[in-house]
Formats: C-alpha cells, sequence, structure tokens
C-alpha cells in the first residue's frame, strides 16, 4: 500500500463577558465546545428542518443537518461511494463568525505574513501563487465528530459522524514558502497559525481569536491553499487563503490565514491553552492536558439501511469510508453482528494517499432480520480501530468502532 500522499504536482518556481459573547454567537466556544454527525435529534412534529444559513445558501439542504448557524453535518446516508466529498454536502463548523463576504472580492490581494523565518515578509496570495502549486487529498474532520455518542452528553455540537469530508485542497507547500524566505529560525519547535475572522469588540482578542500551533514537523505537508475540490476555496470554508495541514483534526486547518509563524512556544491563545484539550470528564481545560491535534484510525458504514429505511432481502452491498490520520490504510473489516465475527472488505477506488480516506465495500446476502452493522480499520502502522471510545470531558476523537455501527432492518 502507498504510503505518501499522491501528489500532483504543477511546480513553477521563480526563486468577557458572557452577554458579549452571546451576542457574537461564542457562547458554546466559552463553555469548551468542540466543533461538528449523522442522525440529527428528533424534529418536533409538524417542525421544519433549520434552513440553511444565508453564506451557505448554495448547499445542498437534502444532503445536511442544520445544527446551528455555524455548525452543519453531512447526513450518513448521503456520503455516496466516490473518495471526494462535494462542497455542495461538506460539513461546516466555524468557532467564529464568517468574515464579511467583501474579502474575495479581490482574492489575490489577501496577505499572509510569514514570521520566525530568516527573511520574514507578508505575502500576497498573488505572490504565492507564483511560488508553486500542489494538490493533496485529505480528510477534514472536526475534533468532535462522534460526540453525539458520548452518554455524558459533552458540551458542543452532538455530532455522530457528518462532520468529516474527505476533500482536495491546492495550493503552495507551506515548505516551500519558507525557503524562498531563507529558512526558520533556530529554536523554532511549532508552526503556528492566525485566523482574519472579524473579532467581537469588548473582548480579550486572545480569549476567542481562532490561533492554533502544531509542531513545526507539520510543515512537510502542510498547505497555504486557494482551491478546494479544483476551484477557489468559498467563504464558508476559509477562502480565500487556508492553511491546511494534513492528518490533523479541523481546528488545526486555520480558515482565512493571516498570520504563519514559527514559534518557540504553543500561542497562548484560549483556544489553544484551554480549547480542544483531552480533560478528564467533569474537568476544565488547561495547557496541561493533551492537545486534539493530530487524527488516529477510524471508519464507519454508510449504507445501506443508515436512513432508516428497510434494506431489501438478498444481496446487498455494505460499504463505508476508512482514514488513518497520518497513516493510510492497511485495511478493514466489517461486522453482521455488533463485532461478534468480521469478515475483510474490499478496498474500492482511487487511493488517493495516505491522508485520504478509503471506501470499502462487503458484498452480503442478508436474509429477513436486524442486523448490527460495524466496521474495523487498521492502519499501516499495525494501529486498530479500537472497540470503545476514550472518555473526556469535550467529546472529542471519538473512533469507536462500537459507537459508529447502526442497526438496520432487512425486509
Amino acid at each position: 500500500m502507498r504510503e505518501e500522499p499522491i501528489v500532483l504536482r504543477r511546480r513553477h518556481m521563480l526563486a468577557g463577558s458572557g452577554a458579549a459573547l452571546a451576542a457574537a454567537g461564542l457562547a458554546s466556544w466559552s463553555r469548551g465546545a468542540g466543533a461538528a454527525g449523522d442522525t440529527p435529534a428528533p424534529v418536533p412534529t409538524g417542525a421544519a428542518p433549520k434552513p440553511l444559513p444565508a453564506y451557505v445558501s448554495w448547499k445542498d439542504p437534502g444532503s445536511l443537518i442544520v445544527h446551528s448557524g455555524t455548525t452543519i453535518e453531512t447526513k450518513r446516508s448521503v456520503f455516496g461511494t466516490s473518495v471526494v466529498t462535494p462542497a455542495e454536502q461538506l460539513y461546516i463548523r466555524n468557532n467564529l463568525p464568517a468574515p464579511d463576504a467583501s474579502i474575495l472580492s479581490d482574492r489575490d490581494a489577501w496577505e499572509v505574513a510569514i514570521e520566525g523565518v530568516k527573511s520574514p515578509r507578508k505575502l500576497a496570495l498573488r505572490d504565492l501563487k507564483r511560488m508553486g502549486i500542489e494538490t493533496t487529498a485529505m480528510v477534514l474532520q472536526c475534533s468532535g465528530n462522534g460526540r453525539g455518542y458520548f452518554p455524558s452528553k459533552p458540551s458542543g455540537t452532538p455530532w455522530q459522524v457528518g462532520a468529516a469530508g474527505c476533500v482536495m485542497w491546492s495550493g503552495v507547500p507551506v515548505r516551500w514558502v519558507v525557503e524562498a524566505l531563507g529558512g526558520v529560525l533556530g529554536g523554532m519547535s511549532y508552526m503556528t497559525g492566525t485566523g482574519g475572522e472579524k473579532l467581537p469588540e469588548g473582548l480579550d482578542p486572545k480569549s476567542v481569536i481562532v490561533e492554533r500551533s502544531v509542531p513545526a514537523a507539520a510543515m512537510a505537508d502542510a498547505l497555504l491553499a486557494w482551491e478546494m475540490n479544483g476551484v477557489p476555496i468559498s467563504l464558508a470554508h476559509g477562502g480565500p487563503l487556508r492553511l491546511i495541514v494534513p492528518g490533523y483534526t479541523g481546528v488545526n486547518n486555520i480558515k482565512y490565514v493571516k498570520r504563519l509563524a514559527f514559534t518557540a512556544q504553543e500561542t497562548d491563545a484560549r483556544i489553544m491553552s484551554h480549547g480542544y484539550r483531552l480533560s478528564p470528564p467533569g474537568a476544565k481545560g488547561d495547557p496541561t492536558q493533551p492537545s486534539v491535534q493530530e487524527m488516529s484510525v477510524k471508519s464507519w458504514i454508510n449504507g445501506p439501511g443508515t436512513d432508516g429505511k428497510p434494506v431489501a432481502a438478498g444481496d446487498t452491498q455494505i460499504h463505508g469510508v476508512a482514514f488513518g490520520g497520518l497513516n493510510a490504510i492497511a485495511k478493514v473489516e466489517v461486522s453482521l453482528d455488533g463485532g461478534k465475527t468480521w469478515a475483510q472488505a474490499r478496498l474500492v477506488g482511487p487511493d488517493l494517499g495516505r491522508y485520504a480516506w478509503r471506501q470499502f465495500v462487503l458484498a452480503a446476502r442478508l436474509p429477513a432480520g436486524t442486523y448490527t452493522l460495524a466496521s474495523r480499520a487498521i492502519d499501516t502502522a499495525g494501529n486498530v480501530q479500537p472497540e470503545q471510545r476514550s472518555e473526556n470531558a469535550g467529546g472529542y476523537n471519538n473512533t469507536s468502532w462500537a459507537d459508529h455501527a447502526v442497526k438496520v432492518s432487512v425486509a
């Protein structure tokens, strides 16, 4: 199995208060809420689903579950059997409201400050496009995907599986930009990205700004991206420019990136120091606890029967997705009886590299009855998707195959 991501190269080198938080739509984040699953809470009889917010009105409403204006989930049953997730179906999770659409009026004028290098400077998007282009397929997944399965009901959006997708990002590799600016200064252990959202007034900027630090080694495959799935990145997904860190959870892939700094220490922004921490149940996040960063091996079944409709008895194709975070997928096993027995599934479709997900299929003949379908993935490093979740206060990093199992009726 291919260990490295497939890369399509086109290189052309040229050288506060609670009231204030609530008003800003940030009350849930202030409580430590994480990010964006499948089966929504039952809609009361006669109640219509929430409409799409204006800034994502171009998305397909029939494919999505609107939890809030900044948290929108892909329905489990609409994930197809193609590798790439269409933008119209891709989930939304924003920690702050999207900036005004006027920032897209002249995309090429958007500037990002590069710091912690020998020749720091601001570069416009038009400059980045002249420095080189690569395209990488990557799973984008919210840190809280699977939170809805935690019986403790952590604060935050109760995602099930739909806060994830596999997309193609195009942009300039960060390492090429760094090389052009003389390299990283000594002693810089982290790569820190800062988002360009407009911050609410009356609050300490560090308390709300989206600014995250990852190990500097993540620069090896990181991109400053301006295209998603072959078109300019939409405002909803971080355009005109987004920092892409393959293998890391969504919050570390900074939207509207305006600053990329190599730093000796992690940022002290609250979203880093206290948010997205793997805190024990009942505890609050703090810098001593592990940060939510790299993803690990995970899979789930998308069909048939995940829409709640009965499946016709007889031959059927059980299909889903699997990914390994920083590692490629080696194999996937499927169970029809809730994990008592397992059969190896077949990996199908193109292998787009270790950061993308793989589609899998198991052909089965199902007599009438009720089945608990589960999948279990193994990556190329030998890591096996666990049966149980790792309990934590924020409901992060749920990779439990038992939680992601689904009951289907066959008639």
